[in-house]
C-alpha cells in the first residue's frame, strides 16, 4: 500500500461492501417470516435501510471531527451512556425483548444504549490511557479510573441481562489495557478474572446454562437449546461450495430462528455457499490488517489506542458470531457487524468505521499528501476537512508504538519501538530552536563571505594602500619598529 490514502479508501470500501451485503441478506432472510406474519416483506429491510442511512451520516460526521474535539467530549459522552444504561433498567422506560430489558422504544424506533456505551468507553478509555502513559506512570494510574468505570457499565449490562454485549464490552476493556502496555502478568490475571466471571454468568440463568450445555452436548436437547446451532450447521452444509442461490434458502422458512439477526451468516453460507462465507471472512480479515496498520502508523497516542481497540472489538465480535454459527463457540447472541439486522448496532458500527477512517487520514504520510493537494476525488466529493498534524499536549505521553518504551510493558525493553519517536517528541521544540540558530549562523556566514568576495577586486587594485593602512593601524607592528630603527 504505497499510496498515502490507501488505508482510508480501504476502510470506506469495506464499510460500504459489508453494509450493502447486510441489506441484501436482511431482505432475503426476513421477508418470509414477515409475510407469514401478514406483514410487508420489506418491513425489516426498510428499518435496516433507515439505520444504515443514519450510520452513514454518523460516518461522515466522524470524518469531520477534529481529534481534540473527540477527546474533549469523551467523558461527557461516557457519562451520558451510563445514565442511559441506568434508565433502561426502569420498568416503563426500558423495553424488554427476549428476556432482556435493554431498549428504548420511541415512535416505533428502538435504541440500544449498551451499543453506545461500548463506543464511549473505548473513546474515553483511550483518552485516559493516552494521557497517563508517561515515564513515571504507575500501574494504579493505568487501571484507575478505567477498570472501575468498566465494572460499573458491566454490572448495568448484566442486570438487563445481556451476555453478548457483556462479552463485547470485556473485549473493549481488555484491548485498551493490552495496547496501553499493561504488564503481562497483570493482564493475564485480568483476563482470567474476566473469563471466570463470564463463565459464572453463563451458568447462573437457565437459558444461558442450557446453551452452554447444548454446546458441549449438542444431542442432549436437539429440539430446545441446541436447535438453533444444529439448524445453522444444516444450512451451511446445504449451501455447499457455490450455494443454492440468492433468496433460495430453505432454513429461513421458519426452520432457523433469528435467521436475519444472530444467524445471518448461516443464510449467507446457504445461499452464497462456501465462497460467499469465505468472502465475508476475507473482508473482516482485510479490515483487521488495515485497522491495526492505521494504529501502528498513527503518531497520536490517543488515535493509536482508540483505533487498535475499535479494530479488535469489531473483529472479535465477528469472530464470535461466525464461531457459534459454525459450532466452535457457544451461542452468545452477538451480531455480525454491519451484516446482521439491528438498527443501533449498524449505526454505531458505521460510526466506529468513520472514526477509524478519520484516524487513517491522520497518518503522517496522509497528512502530507492532503496538504499537498492530493486529497483525491472521493474526499473532494465528500468535502472532508483536511486533518491537522499532531501536536503533543502536555498530558500526552510519548511513544512510537502500541507498546512503546515508556509503557509499563515496554519499559526497559530494547525492542520496544517507542524510544526514538518519544525522544523526537520530547525534544522537538529544542531541536527546532537549534536548527533555527544554525540556519541564522549559516546565513550570517554567507552574507559575510559575499561581502568579502565583493571587496576583493578593490583590495587587489589598491593593494599597497590597503597594506599601508593596515600598518598604520598597527601602532605596535613592524612599521613602528622600522621607524625607531631609522
Amino acid at each position: 500500500m504505497a499510496r498515502p490514502l490507501a488505508s482510508f479508501h480501504l476502510v470506506v470500501t469495506i464499510a460500504v461492501l459489508l453494509t450493502v451485503l447486510g441489506l441484501v441478506m436482511v431482505l432475503s432472510s426476513s421477508s418470509v417470516e414477515a409475510v407469514a406474519a401478514e406483514d410487508s416483506p420489506y418491513r425489516m429491510f426498510r428499518s435496516q435501510i433507515v439505520f444504515a442511512c443514519v450510520g452513514f451520516v454518523a460516518f461522515y460526521i466522524a470524518l469531520q471531527i477534529p481529534v481534540r474535539t473527540m477527546r474533549r467530549f469523551a467523558f461527557p459522552a461516557f457519562a451520558v451512556s451510563v445514565v442511559l444504561l441506568a434508565l433502561v433498567l426502569i420498568p416503563g422506560i426500558g423495553t424488554e425483548s427476549q428476556g432482556t430489558r435493554g431498549w428504548f422504544v420511541v415512535a416505533g424506533i428502538s435504541l440500544q444504549p449498551s451499543e453506545i456505551a461500548k463506543i464511549t468507553i473505548a473513546m474515553w478509555g483511550a483518552h485516559v490511557l493516552a494521557s497517563r502513559r508517561g515515564e513515571n506512570s504507575t500501574l494504579k494510574e493505568m487501571i484507575v479510573p478505567l477498570v472501575p468505570a468498566a465494572l460499573l457499565v458491566t454490572i448495568l449490562i448484566v442486570l438487563q441481562p445481556d451476555l453478548g454485549t457483556t462479552v463485547s464490552l470485556i473485549i473493549v476493556v481488555l484491548a485498551l489495557l493490552w495496547f496501553a502496555g499493561l504488564p503481562l502478568k497483570i493482564f493475564l490475571g485480568i483476563v482470567g478474572t474476566a473469563v471466570a466471571s463470564a463463565t459464572v454468568l453463563a451458568l447462573t440463568a437457565g437459558y444461558r446454562s442450557a446453551r452452554v450445555r447444548a454446546f458441549f452436548n449438542p444431542g442432549e436437547d436437539p429440539q430446545g437449546a441446541g436447535y438453533q446451532a444444529r439448524q445453522a450447521r444444516f444450512s451451511l452444509a446445504d449451501g455447499g461450495i457455490w450455494g443454492r442461490g440468492l433468496g433460495q434458502s430453505r432454513a429461513k422458512w421458519s426452520y432457523l430462528p433469528n435467521a436475519h439477526n444472530d444467524f445471518i451468516f448461516a443464510i449467507i453460507g446457504e445461499e452464497l455457499g462456501f465462497i460467499g462465507g469465505v468472502a465475508v471472512i476475507g473482508l473482516f480479515a482485510l479490515f483487521a490488517y488495515v485497522g491495526l496498520r492505521i494504529a501502528m502508523r498513527s503518531v497520536d497516542p490517543f488515535l493509536r489506542l482508540f483505533t487498535a481497540t475499535a479494530t479488535v472489538w469489531i473483529i472479535g465480535q465477528a469472530f464470535i458470531n461466525v464461531g457459534y454459527v459454525v459450532g466452535l463457540l457457544p451461542v452468545t447472541g452477538l451480531q455480525l457487524p454491519l451484516v446482521s439486522a439491528g438498527g443501533t448496532s449498524t449505526a454505531t458500527t458505521l460510526l466506529m468505521f468513520g472514526l477509524i477512517a478519520n484516524a487513517a487520514r491522520h497518518e503522517p504520510e496522509a497528512i502530507a499528501a492532503l496538504h499537498a493537494g492530493q486529497d483525491g476525488r472521493l474526499a473532494r466529493i465528500m468535502k472532508i476537512r483536511k486533518p491537522e498534524a499532531y501536536r503533543p499536549a502536555r498530558s500526552d505521553a510519548p511513544g512510537g508504538s502500541l507498546h512503546g518504551a515508556n509503557s509499563p510493558r515496554g519499559r526497559g525493553n530494547p525492542r520496544a519501538g517507542g524510544t526514538a519517536v518519544a525522544t523526537r517528541t520530547r525534544r522537538a521544540p529544542a531541536a527546532t530552536a537549534t536548527r533555527r540558530r544554525a540556519a541564522d549562523s549559516a546565513r550570517a556566514r554567507d552574507t559575510g563571505g559575499a561581502r568579502a568576495r565583493g571587496s576583493q577586486p578593490e583590495r587587489t587594485k589598491n593593494g599597497r594602500a590597503a597594506s599601508q593602512n593596515t600598518r598604520r593601524r598597527d601602532g605596535n607592528g613592524r612599521t613602528g619598529e622600522r621607524g625607531n630603527r631609522r
